[in-house]
């Protein structure tokens, strides 16, 4: 007899839930597959949660933070591994980073042994999830991961072209990020601002890029700010490039919360100028209350998610002149702005969650 899905078990594995686009993608797949009826285990490895999840948690982290030494380290793996055991999943979603070689042969061959698998890949920059520096070891664990793998799933078209290219695989499927929605509150800003959300990481984000851009562009003329919302270790550096710039009057950083809605609803636009993503879920949330986004063209996702000219601007990588440009053009045609705000909503509206949840489920069930 066939099972149906309420016979399912599915454990979600992730680094955490919270403070990332990747950790709130997580937190979303746990809702839509306990929306369909599944069992939803989660299992997350640092004691860190900002999302609102379903299912039962099994939170490593908080061992983790009373000791990590080598040694504890082997007893919450050894944990991990009798919790899968015990619970007999019929799949696990493994959402984590998977650079480091002799971890991924651990997990496989001992926490993972028999267990059937699906790899999620969040990210077009693939070495964080099949180890590629030019050693025996990281090829060898990269076939590891092929051979042993039930499915991939990849956040986007261009991300799976990828994986099949590189790995020649039939195997690979793609499910967009979904939305949710958002509060966006009744607060208001005295300011008009575009908004930068996401990590302050300068290396991945490019948020040096973003800074010249705006300095160049016709928006502090206009007294329109930049708000720079969340948390990372280049929020000094960068504070100290505003000041060199002269910009500390019009550039403002906030500190990381997850409630983001607010500050997206208000925004004139929202920005993305990252040297690469995976699915940016800053830009399918600011299309969702309403607001149109300016990105440069990285890989992945924003030319999968912006509709040039209709929800947003996409502008070439690495450009500053060109995204100065794509800011001023935003700010000063009212007619393409309009349109852009109109066109918003509906351009993503198959990125519901109760659209996505099906694409899951037709995976699982495949």
């Amino acid at each position: 007899m066939a099972y149906s899905v309420l016979d399912k078990k599915v454990c979600i594995v992730s680094i955490s839930l919270g403070k990332g686009g990747a950790e709130r993608s997580t937190a979303l797949l746990s809702q839509m597959l306990n929306s369909l009826g599944y069992q939803v285990h989660l299992v997350i490895l640092t004691d860190d949660i900002s999302y609102e999840y379903e299912g039962k948690l099994f939170n490593l982290g908080l061992e983790k933070k009373k000791s990590n030494t080598f040694f504890s380290r082997l007893v919450r793996f050894r944990r991990f591994k009798k919790y899968i055991v015990q619970h007999k999943f019929d799949y696990i979603i493994d959402n984590r980073v998977k650079n480091n070689s002799l971890k991924e042969l651990f997990y496989l061959n001992y926490v993972y042994q028999n267990q059937k698998l699906i790899y999620v890949v969040r990210s077009a920059y693939l070495e964080n999830y099949f180890p590629s520096r030019n050693s025996y070891l990281a090829k060898y664990t990269s076939k590891k991961i092929i051979e042993r793998v039930h499915k991939i799933v990849t956040v986007s078209k261009f991300i799976q072209k990828k994986v099949e290219e590189k790995f020649n695989l039939n195997k690979v499927y793609t499910i967009y990020n979904p939305i949710e929605e958002l509060n966006v509150g009744i607060e208001t800003f005295k300011e008009k601002y575009i908004l930068f959300l996401g990590r302050v990481v300068d290396e991945v984000k490019n948020i040096s890029l973003l800074l010249e851009a705006y300095a160049t562009s016709n928006l502090p003329k206009y007294n329109i700010h930049l708000k720079i919302l969340g948390y990372g270790p280049d929020t000094l550096f960068l504070r100290e490039k505003v000041e060199n710039i002269n910009l500390s009057e019009y550039v403002k950083f906030i500190s990381y919360t997850p409630e983001v809605g607010n500050f997206l609803n208000h925004a004139k636009f929202t920005v993305l100028t990252s040297r690469y993503e995976g699915f940016p879920r800053v830009l399918i949330e600011s299309l969702s209350v309403g607001t149109p986004v300016v990105s440069v063209n990285c890989n992945s996702g924003p030319a999968e998610i912006i509709h040039h000219e209709r929800n947003g601007l996409l502008v070439e990588n690495h450009n500053p002149s060109e995204l100065a440009l794509a800011f001023n053009r935003m700010l000063e045609d009212k007619e393409l702005y309009s349109y852009c705000k109109k066109y918003a909503r509906s351009s993503v509206e198959h990125l519901r969650m109760e659209v996505i949840a099906k694409k899951w489920k037709e995976v699982l069930l495949g």
